[in-house]
């Protein structure tokens, strides 16, 4: 857990806020127009990152919305707790209290790796809280197309290491690894790492207990463990409003971690005729690889679909 005045030097400036509602201390960000005026921009990440993933697209996007940035319980300057389970359902739990918590409606959802099944099963529990949706490398989990069932890059990691009973150990040194693990998910922009940016990810994971977050989510995956909560989602009968909400998907095509052809085709079972912006040279997290293309991409989507 970050300390909650850190700003990596600058890089991440922006006043931290708290939540309890999930029964742990959950942080955020709120950015915007002043008395949380506006349109509510929620951006959700996934592993091994945190809020600062959004670092610079936070300030183009709350010069014209509220821009709420939540840290997800194990990550960032969120508490991790020991004593509690670490699932797909659990952080969409979470993320209810969250938003529960801060009352939010009409939300458009930015969301990234793990934050994609995170907010779809959010959005199909609760599509009148929705109003639009961006999907940036992930799935939703609903679309059921997987055009290559083999294994991505990132995912034979996961196996091989789990098979040899090594990944706990592995994926528990995130304090000095963070990289090499983000650059297996498939991470383009080496230009951007520094002392700063090294500590800004580096240092959420202090020790092996910290890095709990960072070792159950691909194991969600690796187990299905997920799978009967995404079903579930289907028997709220809600797929069909979620298809009515306006999507968007910005995918990088660089990814390691998602197939990008798997990516797109969920999309587009749900979405069929919305918009799909690829990017040659970025990969799994186009927040750090393109974000300044992803600002004016987005600004336009909500701006064209009011």
């Amino acid at each position: 857990m970050i300390a909650a005045d850190e700003t990596f030097n600058g890089t991440w400036p922006f006043k931290p806020q708290f939540s309890n509602a999930a029964g742990f201390k959950q942080h955020y960000v709120d950015e915007g127009p002043e008395g949380n005026a506006g349109e509510v921009v929620m951006c959700l990440h996934g592993e091994p990152t945190w809020g600062y993933l959004y670092r610079h697209m936070i300030p183009g996007l709350s010069a014209h919305y509220r821009v709420v940035v939540p840290d997800h319980m194990g990550f960032g300057k969120s508490e991790t707790p020991q004593d509690r389970v670490y699932t797909l359902q659990t952080h969409v739990e979470n993320l209810t209290a969250f938003i529960d918590d801060l009352g939010l409606n009409d939300i458009t959802l930015v969301l990234q790796d793990w934050g994609g099944p995170m907010g779809a099963a959010y959005a199909i529990r609760n599509p009148d809280r929705i109003k639009r949706i961006v999907m940036m490398n992930t799935l939703t989990g609903y679309g059921g197309q997987t055009p290559k069932s083999e294994r991505s890059p990132w995912f034979e990691w996961i196996a091989k290491h789990e098979e040899a009973d090594t990944l706990r150990g592995v994926l528990g040194e995130l304090g000095t690894t963070v990289l090499s693990i983000m650059k297996l998910l498939g991470f383009e922009n080496t230009a951007a790492v520094n002392r700063d940016w090294l500590d800004a990810y580096e240092s959420q994971f202090p020790d092996r207990a910290s890095c709990i977050g960072g070792i159950e989510f691909p194991l969600d995956v690796h187990y299905g463990r997920m799978v009967p909560f995404i079903v579930d989602g289907l028997k709220t009968g809600n797929l069909e409003k979620l298809q009515t909400k306006p999507a968007m998907l910005a995918e990088g095509l660089q990814d390691r971690a998602i197939w990008p052809e798997n990516a797109i085709a969920d999309f587009k079972a749900i979405w069929p005729d919305a918009p799909v912006t690829t990017f040659e040279n970025a990969g799994h997290f186009i927040q750090e690889d393109v974000p300044h293309a992803l600002v004016p991409l987005i600004h336009h989507f909500i701006q064209t679909h009011k």
